[in-house]
């Protein structure tokens, strides 16, 4: 009987380790299609290919004739004739693949997903309860293609580029994806590794979920900041335009609009928040230092603080450089792995029990 229970607890972690691999094989592709998205919008890429094609998309022009046809669809919106006149073909297949790839890699992480989901699940290799999860984040996948097309569409017609509130919500939905799959993951990572022990107040507690949401809200107002190129304007630190709190805050009526869609309210606000960010996360992890009982909650909270440090400097580095390609994308990279830091940490911190 002790043999038989040895060799079913054997075969249930050989599952969740399976399992586990590849959650986190495609969280690691969500984040290259993170990154590969601020390609896409770094280069002025998105408005390159203006349909829809979820199942026939997957092939580019194969010829001479289909990259014309492409082209002169392209031709037909206002971004060629307003920013791009006169793009020659060369020109248009550069911005053309970049589309094609963010498209590409949200389809085959769609299939990535799908197949070994399936296996797992007919296999019986799934926890209770976890299938419905996993179909949970599967269905997010698929309103994600469909937000991402929402956004393409924004720029098709009156407008030069997309919309900074569907690239905000393009952006927001891909990180909580991510950040679902890592935690996901972490959900099947053996008890034995992860014992709960008294090691954290409930204030504690409270602020990790807090560095969670700050996190992605800091994530929106990047978004904001990417919609509106807004960071090509102040590209000075500490300052703006010579003043701590710049001129034209508050300039558009209604006056909530400032907070989307002024450019200097806009890039304003992602300075402050990320110094709040800075504070608090080092805050969290000095009282963690002092209290907790448990090293890796503390190893957790540093890895947290050295990320949003780290997310931090690239960001001023690239203001002051006026966002280049290289910088920006390792910008748009960071926030996703201060996400996934958050969600660490986070997870440890809910997997100990509270004291008063």
């Amino acid at each position: 009987m002790a043999v038989s229970m040895t060799q079913g607890q054997d075969g249930s972690q050989s599952a969740d380790a399976a399992v586990r691999t590849w959650l986190l094989i495609v969280a690691g592709l969500v984040f290259a299609m993170v990154v590969v998205g601020g390609a896409t919008r770094l280069t002025d890429s998105g408005l390159s290919i203006t349909e829809w094609l979820p199942i026939f998309g997957v092939i580019p022009p194969l010829g001479e004739a289909d990259w014309q046809a492409a082209f002169e669809k392209y031709k037909a919106i206002p971004e060629y004739a307003i920013v791009n006149p006169g793009m020659s073909l060369a020109e248009f297949k550069f911005i053309y693949w970049w589309e094609w790839a963010h498209r590409f890699l949200g389809r085959f992480i769609g299939v990535a997903f799908a197949v070994p989901f399936l296996g797992f699940w007919f296999a019986g290799k799934l926890r209770p309860g976890f299938a419905s999860k996993c179909l949970g984040v599967f269905v997010l996948g698929g309103l994600q293609g469909f937000i991402g097309w929402y956004m393409v569409k924004s720029g098709l017609v009156d407008r030069i580029d997309v919309s900074q509130y569907r690239l905000a919500l393009h952006l927001l939905l891909a990180l909580a994806i991510m950040g679902l799959l890592t935690w996901l993951a972490l959900d099947l990572v053996p008890d034995t590794q992860s014992p709960r022990l008294q090691t954290v107040s409930l204030m504690q507690r409270r602020i990790a979920v807090v560095l969670v949401a700050l996190v992605f809200v800091q994530s929106g107002l990047g978004a904001l900041v990417a919609g509106l190129k807004a960071g090509m304007t102040y590209n000075t630190w500490p300052l703006m335009d010579g003043k701590l709190i710049p001129s034209g805050l508050g300039v558009m009526s209604p006056w909530y609009l400032n907070f989307f869609e002024n450019v200097t309210t806009v890039q304003f606000n992602h300075r402050v928040m990320a110094y709040a960010f800075v504070i608090l996360a080092l805050w969290h992890l000095i009282a963690l230092a002092r209290t907790a009982d448990d090293e890796r909650i503390v190893r957790s909270a540093a890895l947290l603080t050295v990320a949003v440090l780290a997310q931090m400097a690239f960001g001023i580095w690239m203001l002051l450089s006026h966002v280049p390609l290289g910088l920006g994308l390792v910008h748009q990279a960071g926030a996703a792995l201060v996400v996934a830091a958050c969600v660490l940490h986070l997870h440890r911190m809910t997997r100990s029990a509270t004291r008063p």
